[in-house]
């Protein structure tokens, strides 16, 4: 038996180990976190509820409490390296008492995952292939960007032009084809429009990284082709702190000499008012490489940030703010490019409000509403102290959104509209005009249930339109004028549980992505990125079909996903490298927008094949192509993989594992071929 839950509220336990309490008020559950062979407790689980974004952990004791529970059925989940994850179910109402009784087991279950669903599901459960780095494995993995930690998962790879500029690539999608977001809201940065432009967030405070592959517009609009990266720290707090609590991380390399940590602590500064304060940084000396030091590439990041809310019977209500700066350098000898290479210095403040109403009248089972201001500056500078290129972004956005509960065979949904407002400024060589971006959306998300099957579908509207501050009729590379676009999206996907353990399914979706500013307006040397960049005022916005076929099966001993996907895109725009130079010698890049095709596979297994020792195994593949043509389309990662060893104990763990890369030769005009390699 995996698990075994006993409550005691004044009434005995039911025969499957949950019982209820039926008292008014919201109060707390409380309990003990077990060992199920030896029932010795359990230090250092996470426990929290299902779809609420706070968590708290076991202490010596193995004893939890969560505060402030809404009446009413909640789902608890507890997880621990080295043991078999627990979801129980319990009906919350007055004071519970839980124990909860957790198997060793080296091979976990699917985690939970919030992003891309209208509910907490586990990862097995999606209509959309996802993966989760949480807990002591999202430490181990944590390195100097968000991308370094993610690359390996299934068909997540890595793009950079220096240790520092790393941005997840997802099934041959990179830029701002991948939606970042921290909390469930866009980052608010340039990192999308440059490969020298690093993502402006840290995730040493982070609880989980969640990764949601292929097309998610219905939720989350443009930006949303390739998949969604969901940072989820918990910044403003839904739940009172009973304790004052936190957590604290150490860490260094050798290869870059660096060293960095972070810390987090929660404290009550009143009953209802809870505060959440974190810092972290990260210094990194230029990196070491079997050629020798790679000069250029040390890199000063650093973060802090505050977060509190009011936590009333009926939800939530908060705030948050946030400081990021990150000064990191690019590495010179390229062609046009400075030899001693150009420095970054970004910075990006950032504050959130939220409101959450929870179990309001009528169908809503909850109401939301979040609002984000974001300032970001991002300066490149050529030696000796000489500004070259300059980006700002001051972006606004105002979101709500109505959940609903179970009715007839719709087991719940979600009706939503989001607003936002971005004015992007540039100086320095740049020539691409100041301009504004307006977004306005709205959207219905619905699932149903018949039994062993699952059905979900949505559709969303988006208008856009982006306004330079200035026309240009006769510009060199078009006319420069105010655009817009509107677009329509949507999905549509099933879910069958053919026997306990195995899932089949399909998802159907249809995404877009409008053009950033510089790849319409844009006209001038790109300092960083060692380009002259050539924008087209007439590009399209993107439009794409995605479909993912998938086999997942989860036993005692082996757990393991098979998925198939084909992402058909008309008018992709990418940087087309022209074979000509500028007059400071620059390699020019026009922006053109061809009709492409991106096919593959992906596969993930954990087999334990004896005792405490696992075998984890990953492999992906993806074929990017232009429809017309059949030509490569460039920057397509090759046949990619990892293969570990683990022997994993309850308080410890050894791990051993090899990556690997086929050689790639099919590669765009320009482009030169790679060959593969193993490192382990």
């Amino acid at each position: 038996m995996a698990a075994a839950l006993a409550v005691g509220a004044g009434l005995p336990a039911s025969a499957n180990g949950a019982g209820t309490s039926q008292l008014a008020e919201p109060r707390s559950v409380e309990g003990v976190v077990r060992d199920s062979r030896t029932r010795e407790p359990i230090a250092g689980a996470s426990v929290g509820l299902v779809g609420a974004p706070g968590a708290t952990f076991t202490d010596g004791d193995g004893f939890f409490r969560l505060e402030e529970v809404a009446p009413g059925a909640v789902a608890i989940r507890v997880e621990r390296l080295g043991y078999r994850s627990v979801t129980t179910d319990v009906r919350a109402g007055g004071d519970l008492s839980v124990d909860v009784e957790m198997e060793p087991s080296p091979v976990a279950l699917a985690p939970v995952v919030v992003t891309g669903a209208v509910r907490a599901r586990r990862a097995d459960e999606t209509l959309r292939p996802a993966s989760v780095l949480a807990g002591d494995e999202l430490q181990s993995r944590l390195q100097g960007t968000l991308a370094g930690a993610l690359a390996g998962q299934p068909g997540v790879l890595a793009t950079t032009m220096g240790p520092a500029t790393a941005r997840p690539v997802v099934r041959g999608l990179a830029g701002d084809r991948v939606l970042v977001l921290e909390d469930g809201a866009r980052v608010g940065d340039v990192s999308g429009s440059g490969a020298d432009h690093a993502t402006a967030l840290d995730a040493t405070s982070a609880r989980r990284v969640e990764v949601v592959r292929g097309p998610a517009a219905v939720l989350y609009g443009s930006n949303a082709l390739g998949g969604v990266v969901n940072v989820i720290r918990g910044e403003i707090p839904s739940a009172p702190a009973s304790r004052t609590g936190g957590v604290a991380s150490l860490r260094g390399e050798t290869a870059s000499g660096s060293w960095g940590g972070g810390a987090t602590a929660t404290v009550a500064l009143a009953e209802r008012v809870p505060l959440r304060i974190e810092a972290s940084g990260r210094r990194a000396g230029d990196l070491n490489t079997p050629a020798g030091v790679l000069l250029n590439t040390a890199s000063d990041t650093w973060s802090a940030g505050a977060g509190t809310s009011y936590v009333a019977d009926w939800g939530h209500a908060g705030a948050s703010f946030r400081s990021y700066r990150n000064d990191y350098g690019i590495p010179g000898g390229f062609v046009g490019g400075h030899e001693a290479g150009v420095r970054i210095e970004m910075e990006r403040a950032s504050t959130k409000v939220r409101a959450v109403v929870d179990r309001p009248q009528g169908l809503a089972e909850r109401i939301e509403f979040n609002g984000t201001h974001t300032w970001y500056r991002h300066r490149e500078i050529e030696p000796p102290d000489i500004l070259g290129t300059l980006f700002k972004l001051q972006s606004t956005s105002a979101e709500a959104v109505v959940r609903s509960a179970a009715a007839g065979p719709f087991s719940g949904g979600a009706v939503g509209a989001r607003a936002s407002l971005g004015d992007h400024s540039f100086a320095g060589g740049l020539h691409t005009p100041d301009s504004r971006r307006a977004t306005v959306a709205a959207y219905v998300f619905q699932e149903m249930e018949f039994g062993a099957l699952r059905i979900e579908g949505g559709l969303r509207y988006d208008w856009t339109k982006v306004d330079p501050v200035r026309d240009d009729p006769d510009s060199d590379i078009g006319r420069i004028a105010d655009r817009t676009f509107g677009a329509a999206s949507g999905s549509v996907g099933a879910l069958y549980v053919a026997r306990p353990g195995l899932i089949v399914g399909v998802n159907a979706g249809r995404a877009f992505r409008t053009p950033d500013v510089g790849e319409l307006y844009s006209e001038g040397p790109h300092l960083a990125a060692y380009s002259f960049e050539v924008g087209n005022p007439s590009l399209d916005a993107e439009r794409g079909t995605g479909v993912d076929i998938f086999l997942r099966y989860a036993g005692d001993r082996f757990r393991g996903e098979l998925t198939g996907f084909r992402n058909a895109v008309s008018g992709y725009v990418y940087a087309q490298p022209t074979g000509r130079t500028s007059r400071v010698l620059l390699p020019v890049y026009q922006h053109v927008g061809n009709d492409a095709a991106f096919t593959g596979f992906e596969a993930v297994a954990d087999w334990q094949v004896g005792g405490a020792w696992v075998l984890h195994g990953t492999a992906s593949y993806v074929r990017g192509e232009l429809r017309e043509t059949g030509g490569a389309l460039p920057l397509i990662p090759p046949l990619h993989g990892r293969l570990a060893v683990e022997h994993e104990r309850p308080a410890w763990f050894a791990r051993a594992e090899a990556e690997f890369a086929a050689a790639q030769d099919r590669v765009a005009e320009f482009e030169a071929p790679t060959k593969g390699y193993a490192l382990v």
